[in-house]
């Protein structure tokens, strides 16, 4: 007798969960029947306990409405946080069979349905359930950038596929690529019908007001404080500029999202910056998606530092968007290594500075081979395959404006054109030939 097949989606965003919806939908999964659906929620705050949880969130009805049972993992592992629990490899036989058993499962095949899959608490749920095919989404921009870790040979042949939404369209993931993954479109206008399902959700006094005199610009806060990024001061003065930015641009009325975990000063602060500058301000703190905004407000612009819900706007909503303080993360971030690299060097490149000069804006192909550079610098070791396409883009490209992507002392160090090259032996040699080889006839 055939064991029914299980799925389980581990989520720890709406925006996450309403991804999955959309490939839900577009059939990326196969017919409902032919599976039982588990919607697994991981919240991975600092204390889950005093965060805001999803099934709180608007719009989390239709969203969840797509699965067959919706568990807590928190519960599950609790008193254990799951963005640093994982279970030792004694354990993990054990662990399985109790897992399959609180939750039904059987002894069925399992589809596991994660987000992250280098680290907690998608890293946990692999280990465990070591015999299930595991399918990986990304619900952000980090999905263009490379894998944080190689994966071990046992884990990397069970991946099947990448899911991504095509929010820089035509640009193919660089995630989990070693590996020989393929990437799958999630259908834009799949996730953008699930956007409207939450949109129509969300009580229309708490997406603001569309009528006259309704905010026309959108503000969105990080938290990159939280980061380690950015003191909380200079965050505030991010937020300012923001709303300068927007009132010198015209607007008189705009909304400001902030994130979550934020600080309520962030918004004081805010309050005293818009009576300044002769602004209409309101601070929206309903826990909601910020396309919830865009879809009753259709305000005129969205604003923001490196968040996914810029691209978001652009690119299914057709919002005029706009950056503040890209130049500035990509100076601070460290290391050269952090995931959020590959989020501010695409904003920084597609997306015009609020209030700055306009600049020609790159095509699909000039961004690949931007990060592909960037992804090497990040991950060479890892990456070693994208060593030549990383050479050919710093030999013809490396100017000015691109240098900011890159820092001297990683080129130094792999050898690239643009480190220095007195420290490297025979590397203007090197160099040399690849600028002849590319300007060969």
């Amino acid at each position: 007798m055939h064991e029914h097949r299980t799925q389980i989606f581990e989520v720890s965003t709406l925006y996450g969960a309403a991804t999955l919806a959309a490939a839900l939908d577009a059939g990326q999964f196969g017919p409902r029947s032919a599976a039982r659906r588990i919607l697994l929620v991981a919240n991975n705050a600092a204390v889950p306990e005093t965060a805001v949880q999803l099934p709180e969130m608007h719009g989390w009805t239709p969203v969840s409405a797509r699965f067959d049972e919706v568990l807590d993992y928190n519960r599950e592992i609790r008193p254990h946080h799951p963005a640093a629990w994982h279970p030792k490899g004694g354990d993990v036989p054990l662990l399985q069979r109790l897992l399959r058993r609180a939750w039904g499962i059987g002894d069925g095949p399992l589809d596991l349905v994660v987000e992250s899959v280098t680290a907690p608490p998608a890293k946990a749920l692999v280990a465990i359930f070591a015999d299930a095919d595991v399918h990986v989404y990304a619900d952000g921009l980090m999905s263009y950038g490379p894998t944080r870790e190689r994966l071990p040979q046992h884990m990397a042949c069970r991946v099947q596929r990448l899911l991504h939404l095509d929010l820089v369209p035509g640009l193919t993931p660089l995630l989990l690529t070693e590996h020989g993954v393929p990437a799958e479109v999630v259908p834009n206008e799949a996730f953008r019908a699930v956007l409207d399902e939450v949109t129509a959700a969300t009580p229309a006094g708490d997406a603001g007001n569309g009528g006259e005199g309704a905010p026309t610009a959108v503000l969105l806060g990080q938290y990159l404080a939280a980061l380690n990024i950015l003191g909380q001061a200079e965050e505030e003065a991010l937020h300012e500029r923001m709303l300068r930015g927007a009132a010198a641009a015209g607007h008189r009325a705009v909304l400001f999202k902030p994130h979550p975990t934020a600080p309520a000063r962030y918004s004081t602060v805010l309050q005293k910056a818009a009576a300044d500058a002769g602004v209409t301000l309101t601070v929206q703190e309903e826990p909601m998606l910020a396309e919830a905004l865009y879809g009753t407000l259709r305000p005129r612009l969205v604003v923001g530092c490196f968040s996914t819900a810029m691209l978001t706007a652009a690119t299914l909503y057709g919002i005029p968007v706009a950056r503040v303080g890209t130049g500035t993360l990509l100076e601070r971030l460290t290391p050269y290594q952090n995931s959020n690299r590959i989020p501010v060097t695409i904003v920084d490149s597609l997306v015009p500075e609020l209030g700055g000069p306009d600049r020609p804006a790159r095509d699909a192909a000039q961004l690949a081979g931007l990060l592909t550079a960037v992804g090497y610098c990040m991950q060479a070791e890892n990456h070693a395959r994208l060593r030549p396409g990383a050479q050919e883009w710093l030999a013809v490209h490396l100017d000015a404006v691109t240098h900011p992507y890159f820092k001297r002392k990683r080129l130094t160090a792999l050898r690239l054109p643009g480190g220095n090259l007195g420290r490297v032996p025979n590397a203007r040699r090197a160099l040399g030939k690849v600028r002849r080889a590319l300007t060969k006839p």
